[in-house]
């Protein structure tokens, strides 16, 4: 559809303030955020007797010849894959974090490089913005909106602003950058194609709630989710609808990729597996809680976690729950999603903590205590995962021991997450301070 130019005007500054006192008062309350709505099973395609039947009691979960039992406490299971079954983990380009977990299957690893102690090499301060999404990365510019209500493409340089593009409300979804454009969501349910050169509205698609994850690239199409309880599939040229796959509650999450199956897990508290061909719901896990999680995935398996305290190993191809884990005495919620390793799997809690959980068996394996809440998502850089905390510092902690490598002291909570490229790190925090760290002298 045509972009509607009167409406993307600069908000007036008090009326910014008083969207973003909104805004931060809903994020608080997760995937209880605005109205629900959605369709039934039939609408989803999903025959009943093809969901998942797990409950909170116990599941018996059959992989191949292996039996495992899921417990209501979360205890670790004996194992998860059978011994000739091994993780392959796709990972980022080094010179682009074109996507908000870095490709297609969200894992949140990295092939570039940083250095053992990164420099802060730039900071730039928007004073009335805020950073909740992620950036992205593309041909030496980095992407990323803002609460202030513009979505900024600035030089990984320097951080010198090459354009903006003004909304009313403005942007906490990550964006995607694909063929020399850029695809994003805002917080008043518009999803708009920009010129990644100059940040012409290309096109636009409405949607009937906020924005506030990110889109993933299938063949020809973009894929996303609103708050509208709908995941989208439009074409990349025209933002012309392709199909459209409705749940019973929001989509809060990106949706994660894996040949063409997309994966989401849903405010309505079940891990939906989609055929990205047709829209036709498959299968449905149900993940006993609500979720804001985007899934990280590896050939069967998807690991993600929830508002209801416990983070799942699951084989999707079975629709079958592995394991659960749940912290045996800090109860909280994990907003934050996972990066994978083969060895690890790496995510963030609303308990303050980095949890390493082996993705085998979902033990913990180590945990790293921070001063505050972790809602970011880790990346994984080499040996190391960094990750953002509330308590104003970012982290680098070794993927298989969970010692602490590195900090820095920002000053501002982070609640998003970095993005990784061409040897450097780009985060934002909630002082509005957008923040490239890396090697001087490069």
């Amino acid at each position: 559809m045509a972009v509607p130019e009167h409406r993307y005007s600069r908000p007036l500054h008090a009326r910014g303030f008083a969207y973003l006192s909104l805004l931060l008062a809903l994020l608080a309350s997760g995937c209880s955020r605005g109205p629900q709505s959605g369709g039934n099973k039939q609408d989803q395609g999903i025959s009943p007797s093809a969901e998942s039947t797990s409950s909170p009691r116990a599941e018996t979960a059959s992989l191949g010849n292996v039996d495992t039992t899921l417990h209501p406490q979360g205890a670790p299971l004996p194992r998860l894959f059978p011994p000739d079954v091994t993780l392959t983990i796709e990972v980022a380009p080094p010179d682009a974090w074109p996507l908000f977990r870095g490709n297609a299957s969200a894992t949140g690893v990295s092939s570039s490089t940083l250095p053992e102690n990164p420099r802060l090499l730039w900071k730039r301060n928007f004073e009335y913005g805020m950073f909740e999404s992620t950036p992205a990365i593309v041909e030496g510019v980095v992407y990323i909106g803002s609460y202030d209500g513009n979505f900024y493409a600035l030089r990984l340089e320097d951080g010198k602003e090459i354009w903006h593009f003004p909304t009313e409300l403005g942007f906490n979804a990550p964006a995607a950058v694909y063929q020399g454009r850029v695809y994003v969501g805002d917080t008043e349910g518009r999803f708009f194609c920009l010129d990644a050169k100059t940040g012409e509205p290309l096109c636009a698609h409405e949607t009937q709630a906020e924005i506030n994850a990110a889109a993933n690239i299938y063949e020809d199409s973009v894929i996303f989710g609103s708050q509208d309880a709908s995941l989208y599939r439009l074409r990349l040229e025209t933002l012309e609808l392709v199909w459209k796959f409705t749940i019973d509650d929001m989509i809060q999450c990106a949706p994660t990729v894996i040949g063409n199956k997309g994966f989401i897990a849903g405010c309505d508290g079940r891990l939906h597996i989609v055929n990205l061909d047709t829209g036709e719901g498959i299968n449905a896990v149900d993940i006993l809680a609500q979720s804001g999680a985007t899934p990280a995935a590896s050939g069967d398996y998807v690991f993600c976690g929830t508002y209801g305290e416990s983070f799942f190993g699951i084989n999707w191809r079975d629709a079958k729950i592995v394991w659960e884990h749940r912290h045996p005495r800090r109860g909280y919620p994990f907003q934050s999603s996972a990066a994978l390793t083969p060895e690890m799997v790496v995510v963030g809690g609303r308990d303050k903590m980095i949890h390493g959980l082996d993705p085998r068996t979902g033990k913990e394996m180590w945990t790293v205590m921070t001063g505050g809440r972790i809602d970011g998502s880790p990346v994984i850089v080499g040996d190391r995962a960094f990750v953002g905390s509330a308590d104003g510092r970012l982290y680098a902690v070794d993927v298989a021991t969970g010692e602490e490598m590195w900090h820095y002291e920002a000053g501002g909570g982070f609640i998003g997450s970095a993005a990784v490229a061409s040897r450097r790190l780009v985060i934002g925090n909630d002082d509005g301070d957008l923040l490239c760290f890396g090697e001087e002298d490069q």
